[in-house]
């Protein structure tokens, strides 16, 4: 408990109220007061740095670059391994866990301990992994690194400790899983083939066990060859020598024959009795040509054969072995059943598949009820017991990546019944045809949290789909998808003046979210610089939508320098204040006129009708401006109370009444702070050099070579857009540009027909791999980064894009890059534009001279300003709906360090102060005659805003380098804190933790630090996440209950804590992904087909493969690595008497273990002397009736 005192000199001790229903105005609200007396602010604060510690929750998503997979057939657990080393094992719904291997290597084969609780993992980098399962997080229990051969192939039989591992130079060895050693039993290839054979065999792709005699293994060369191997006799039993070559080998049951697909997309059928030639050879997909040859097909990279007791024929499943003159179909799947072949087309690639059946036993009818496919992006199980082969519904979020992910936002605590709402809407739209039994994979156990309360995620994708996912408890179900495309006109093919030129592939990609939970007003920002405003409804509508398009376009050269002002008047363009939409200018011959004052989509001008949920109301788009794309909107802001809503970009700021469907403010950033500007920036009449330039805003001769250095200045883009316009650009030449002169029209730059926007590409498919130095140290700020890997990588797909969008483009880029910021005038005053970074809207003071909180705007801008306009706004409703509201720039700034990033507003005693919102209201439903409906709005009335701020707040505002807390009204600086020197803050938000609130932020270079609040007393600060691309970036954020969220991959999505009571509970909230069960009996084989079968209960491997029999291997052929993961990863997430209970269990784990390598000790030494022993007697009968002279 810390207790901060702060003198402040000129607050009010007394704040008349304002009882009367008369508007607000922000200039002066109130009286002021009769007297101004020092007061101590006297806030307690509760956190400490022991209230915070980072871990991994939980991971969602399509596992990334999948490339195995593996079932449990007893525990019904599947298991996932990726090209990153990772594994993700999938029970039923609520049991998913992803663990990592530290190295990284692909995952090349998965096989479980059936029922057992452990899985081996075999990686690219010929390490062996055992993990144990049998706790909540998975870890490493042993590892064996292989030194001197590659691992192709491992298997491991039921109920056996021995796993046989296949190496690339066609050699077998044997691995005891319990002790993870290997044995001296190994198979060469060089034995294994016969002698007079002169070429190598090919690396091992197959090894079973023969279903009749475990003691034969079935061993598969690449090449064709195959070997059955008596493991008693070590020899051949027979070898077959095929001419394609082998992808996979598949036994029938009985074990007397097995099924082999082939490179030319065969299948061959060999029987043991006559292993000579195969009795049968199919082409499943090939047809017979007129010259009677087989038409070539491509290779069946796996095939699974297993009977059914229902019928006599068995199922074939394979993947590929189409025809290669079929150009352009998908990945397919076949089922042979019978006479009956179903080709199934996936939509991806197919990685892997299983068959999954009941027994886990080789030698029983197998049963399979279903086949688990492992596509490149998707998973999908189908149905066997049905003729159609239905699919099931997979409860997991696989398709996050449906379209890419391109944003992100997270809402913990929301209203408890919003989440019903959304599933009952988006129920209705689900999928009908899926399969009706229940999901296959029912392993583990999960039940829901003590601790739990409603969380909402939702996605932005690059197609303009929103989803929104219920995350409550670590799960994630999507609720409810919107589609913003349909608010638009298709693009007709052909359509030069508004679809195909002006936007391509991706324009209606979505950059930006805003959601206000408590009313359902939900407003996103598109990449063609437009925004949505819907409203939620559970009925459906026929309504309009509404258009208001803004022309927020730099018209004025912002910065000059004084001797261009001799002899210049200082005048504005009173068009960048107009807030109605220009009028198109008068068509010229240029090419440049035709596009002017029309925005980038078209919306819909009829009536529409609109299904349950969100409904679109009103869209803002901003205009072309003579010839020129309109720039990326980089803040958005809405308010349901004042029914406001705010936008703003690297040229202006405009503020839209949604209410009465006007524009209240649309200006330049310059002109907000009037003659409060703290540089004194000059402006420029731009009709001045209109006339020569035809509406190009141009740099005069002395400012080239200054302006060549600046012309990409991380200040001059913004935070989450991108000035790719190339007005931003210097003149090579120095010379204005002139249409029809040597550099021919404005528009040749880009070329003919070339968009403004190019692909949005995704925030999940930014892979960029860039060093964490070059991204800390090399850029001075975020938005250069965004500018290096967004503005240019994300919007140019194509060279000639690129060169026309950047002269000189490294050149620049090291120049503007590697500079450091400066924050003096001469610096800051060379900026050619000033993004608005971020908006708020809240109940704040305008002046210092108020006396009572009003509707204001906070802006904040790329140069570290921030601007509090206030705003008059009626509080009747009549009114509202009637009387026009006022926006009134005071011209009140306060300075930070670097770009602007969050605002939050906290009361005199430290609690966070929500902005005012208005309650929900179903807009269609038919108002009950004796019981009107009005707008209910929340924190807005005067008297309610003067309990809580009516002697004061504190505003908190963070910017890339810097935190400040001020006091309003009298603006004084109570803390400062400088964040970072070296990095800079890419996300900042003011959370809820514990009941208290701190300033959360994530820092470019992998830090991510709390701040206690009001006194930004630092709390944690942990190098976690290094930001090796720009996709975390992007998709990085935080959330109240010490909760955050970012895109960890393409198709994945990871969730974090930084709280230490949700680590505490962690343990708690995750599933279990192992349950005792017992192991299935064995099937009573019978006496004849045991006696003339074969007894396979008499193979006893350990007498063949253990050290006694075979010997020790070589050490120098693979190294034993102890697993260090499984009990320090139990320490540190063990807590309070979970913990001591889970200390306890350690020390035995350890003690036995100890216990286990004496005994092992113990044993050696017994054989060791067992052994002297025995030789001893030896030598003594050897000698015994020798005379001593025969010595």
């Amino acid at each position: 408990m810390k207790k901060f005192r702060k003198v402040l000199d000129g607050l009010t001790t007394s704040s008349p109220v304002n009882q009367g229903g008369s508007p607000v105005c922000g200039s002066a609200a109130g009286t002021p007061s009769t007297a101004l007396t020092p007061r101590e602010l006297e806030i307690q604060e509760t956190l400490m740095s022991e209230h915070f510690q980072i871990c991994k929750t939980v991971r969602h998503g399509f596992p990334y670059q999948p490339t195995a997979l593996a079932f449990d057939p007893v525990q019904k657990i599947l298991a996932i391994g990726t090209r990153s080393g990772g594994v993700r094992l999938l029970g039923r719904p609520g049991v998913d866990c992803h663990c990592q291997h530290e190295s990284g290597a692909a995952v090349l084969q998965l096989q479980f301990l059936i029922n057992e609780g452990a899985l081996v993992t075999a990686c690219a980098d010929d390490t062996l992994h055992l993990w144990n399962l049998r706790q909540r997080r998975p870890a490493i229990l042993h590892s064996l690194k292989f030194n001197r051969e590659r691992i192709t192939f491992c298997h491991l039989p039921f109920q056996s400790k021995w796993l046989y591992v296949g190496t690339e130079r066609g050699n077998t060895h044997i691995v005891n899983i319990e002790s993870f050693v290997l044995s001296g039993y190994v198979i060469m290839w060089n034995k294994a083939i016969e002698l007079s054979t002169k070429t190598h065999p090919g690396p091992v792709v197959h090894l079973s066990d023969s279903p009749k005699d475990e003691g034969k293994l079935l061993i598969g060369f690449e090449s064709g060859t195959i070997v059955m191997w008596d493991l008693r006799a070590k020899r051949a039993d027979f070898r077959i020598y095929y001419d394609e070559a082998i992808h996979s080998v598949s036994w029938h049951h009985e074990g007397r024959q097995f099924m082999c697909s082939h490179s030319d997309g065969s299948l061959s059928m060999w029987n043991l009795r006559n292993t000579a030639k195969p009795f049968q050879v199919t082409f499943p997909h090939g047809k017979t040509q007129r010259d009677g040859r087989k038409e070539s097909c491509k290779p069946i990279l796996k095939v699974e054969y297993k009977t059914s007791r229902n019928s006599s024929d068995a199922f074939i499943v394979f993947s590929g072995g189409l025809s290669y003159d079929k150009a352009g179909r998908r990945p397919t799947l076949t089922i042979m059943h019978g006479k009956a072949i179903t080709v199934l087309e996936m939509d991806y690639p197919i990685v892997d598949f299983l068959v999954l059946c009941d027994t886990p036993y080789l030698n029983e009818v197998q049963e399979p009820y279903a086949v688990a496919v492992l596509l490149e992006k998707d998973f999908v199980v189908v149905d066997l017991s049905q003729s159609n082969f239905p699919i099931f519904e997979n409860p997991y979020p696989m398709d996050i990546h449906e379209s890419p992910v391109t944003c992100t936002a997270y809402f913990a605590d929301c209203p408890p019944d919003i989440i019903p709402v959304l599933y009952s809407i988006g129920a209705k739209h689900k999928k009908t045809s899926y399969s009706h039994k229940e999901w296959p994979l029912r392993g583990g156990t999960w039940t829901v949290g003590s601790q739990t309360y409603p969380e909402i995620i939702i996605t932005g994708h690059a197609d303009g789909s929103i989803k929104f996912w219920d995350a409550t408890a670590i799960t994630l179900q999507m609720l409810y998808k919107l589609k913003t495309s349909k608010v638009f006109e298709k693009p007709k093919s052909g359509d030069v003046g508004r679809s195909a030129e002006l936007v391509e592939e991706d324009p209606y990609a979505i950059q930006m979210i805003n959601w206000c939970p408590q009313s359902r007003i939900f407003c996103v920002v598109g990449i063609s610089a437009h925004v949505i405003l819907y409203r939620f409804s559970k009925h459906d509508a026929n309504t309009t939508i509404t258009s208001l398009e803004v022309r927020l376009q730099c018209e004025m050269e912002d910065v000059i320098s004084p001797s261009d002002t001799e002899n210049t008047p200082c005048f504005s363009d009173p068009s960048g204040l107009s807030p109605q939409p220009q009028p198109p200018s008068p068509r010229s011959n240029t090419p440049d006129s035709v596009r002017d004052s029309i925005p980038c989509l078209k919306v819909k001008d009829r009536t529409i009708r609109m299904p349950p949920g969100y409904q679109a109301e009103l869209v803002v788009q901003l205009l072309w401006v003579d010839g020129e794309p309109p720039q990326q909107i980089t803040s958005l802001d809405l308010n349901s109370a004042y029914g406001l809503l705010a936008l703003g970009n690297c040229n202006g700021l405009a503020v839209v009444d949604y209410l009465q469907k006007t524009i209240l403010l649309c200006m330049n950033t310059l002109e907000l702070y009037g003659s409060a500007d703290p540089f004194q920036r000059l402006t420029r009449s731009p009709r001045k050099n209109r006339q020569s330039t035809s509406g190009l805003t141009e740099l005069s001769d002395n400012q080239v070579s200054l302006d060549l250095e600046r012309s990409k200045s991380p200040t001059s883009d913004h935070v989450n857009g991108h000035c790719t316009s190339p007005t931003s650009q210097p003149c090579p030449t120095g010379r204005a540009r002139v249409p029809g002169g040597t550099e021919g029209p404005r528009l040749a730059r880009r070329g003919p027909g070339r968009p403004p926007f190019r692909k949005a590409q995704s925030a999940a498919c930014m892979e960029v791999s860039l060093p964490v130095s070059s991204l800390t140290e090399g850029y001075p700020s975020r938005r250069a980064m965004l500018q290096q890997l967004h503005g240019v990588s994300m919007y140019s797909h194509d060279e000639h894009h690129i060169t026309t969008y950047s002269w000189s483009e490294r050149e620049s880029r090291e120049n503007s890059f590697s500079r450091s910021r400066s924050s003096s005038v001469s610096s800051i005053d060379r900026e050619t534009k000033e993004a608005v970074t971020t908006l708020q809207f809240a109940e704040s003071y305008g002046r210092k001279s108020d006396t009572l909180p009003t509707p204001c705007l906070w802006v904040g801008t790329s140069l570290g300003l921030v601007l509090i306009i206030p705003m008059s706004i009626p509080t009747d409703e009549q009114e509202r709906q009637e009387d026009p509201v006022t926006v009134a720039p005071t011209g009140t700034v306060l300075m930070l360090k670097s770009s602007v990033l969050r605002f939050a507003f906290l009361d005199c005693g430290g609690a966070l102060i929500n902005s005012p919102y208005e309650v929900w209201r179903d807009q269609h439903v038919p108002d009950v005659p004796d019981r009107p409906r009005k707008r209910k709005l929340v924190n807005f009335s005067p008297s309610s805003s003067q309990e809580a701020s009516g002697d004061g707040h504190l505003a908190v505002v963070c910017s890339e380098r810097q935190a400040k807390v001020f006091f309003m009204p009298s603006q004084a600086c109570l803390y400062v804190h400088n964040i970072t020197e070296s990095s800079f803050v890419l996300r900042a938000d003011v959370v809820s933790v514990c009941n208290s609130v701190c300033l959360a932020c994530f820092c470019a270079n992998g830090h991510i630090m709390t701040l206690s609040l009001p006194s930004l007393r630092p709390l944690l600060d942990v190098n976690y996440l290094p930001l090796t691309d720009m996709r975390i970036a992007r998709t990085f954020c935080f959330t109240n209950g010490g909760q955050a969220l970012y895109l960890c991959s393409p198709t994945e999505m990871q969730r974090i804590t930084y709280s230490q009571e949700m680590c505490d509970n962690l343990q708690e909230m995750l599933g279990e992904l192992f349950t005792p069960i017992e192991t299935p009996e064995a099937q009573n084989r019978g006496f004849l087909k045991g006696f003339f079968g074969g007894n396979t209960q008499n193979f006893d491997r350990e007498e063949l493969f253990g050290e006694a029999a075979a010997g020790k291997a070589s050490r120098s052929l693979a190294q034993h690595i102890p697993g260090q993961g499984g009990l320090e990863g139990m320490k540190a997430a063990a807590g309070g008497v979970v913990g001591e209970l889970a200390r306890a269990r350690i020390a035995l784990d350890e003690r036995g273990q100890r216990l286990g390598e004496l005994e092992e000790r113990t044993a050696l030494m017994m054989s060791s002397a067992d052994t002297f022993s025995k030789h001893a007697h030896e030598l003594m009968l050897k000698c015994k009736d020798k005379k001593w002279y025969q010595f």
